[in-house]
């Protein structure tokens, strides 16, 4: 196969080898004409986005941060509802090995008497020390105990009583009542025996 001679520039032109001196080097570019005015989609392009496709995506964005929004805080509900179930299971249980050791309940005319330091509950390590008085929804716990008897209460979430509303926890019961996610199956300390904890 011959060689062109004409492929590095007009100077190598010689005439033979199939090469035409009129004809341009082919590494020479083709000269094109260009417009002074650019076409419509070049003009789209260097404009941006339109006003209605920044509204579009800022309300796509809007949506999906309230759905973050309200999950978060749907979750943040039940993690505090369950906390609030395992403290009062804890003053629950330390109630009924108080029973179990002495053969009755002690007697507490309010939550915050069941876990001040001086309590018998905590002077006897039946609960741990410096359980708060406050459930996780910043309420109040109720509670007070008899020699016979017991009863722990929460308030459940004020601003969404229908799914985290109020339980309470008594002896002998082996479940939480109350209307939350975990109530009516929430396990609970055995009763003690003797009377099996029925109230009286």
């Amino acid at each position: 196969m011959p060689m062109n001679a004409c492929f590095s520039g007009p100077f190598w032109h010689t005439g033979t080898l199939g090469c035409d001196p009129s004809e341009p080097s082919p590494r020479t570019p083709p000269m094109t004409s260009h417009s002074n005015q650019a076409s419509p989609q070049a003009r789209r392009v260097a404009r941006g986005f339109s006003l209605l496709e920044l509204l579009v995506a800022m309300m796509i964005i809007a949506v999906l941060g309230t759905l973050g929004f309200s999950q978060y805080r749907k979750q943040g509900a039940q993690a505090r509802y369950l906390k609030a179930q395992d403290e009062l299971k804890i003053v629950a249980e330390g109630l009924d090995q108080y029973w179990l050791k002495h053969g009755t309940y002690p007697d507490f005319g309010s939550y915050d008497a069941m876990v001040d330091a001086n309590s018998a509950l905590v002077k006897e390590s039946l609960i741990k020390t410096s359980m708060s008085t406050q459930d996780p929804f910043k309420q109040p716990y109720e509670g007070k105990s008899t020699r016979a008897t017991y009863e722990l209460k929460c308030l459940g979430d004020p601003d969404n009583q229908e799914d985290y509303g109020p339980f309470t926890r008594t002896p002998g019961q082996g479940q939480v009542m109350g209307n939350g996610p975990s109530a009516g199956g929430a396990p609970k300390a055995d009763p003690p025996a003797g009377d099996g904890g029925v109230k009286k």
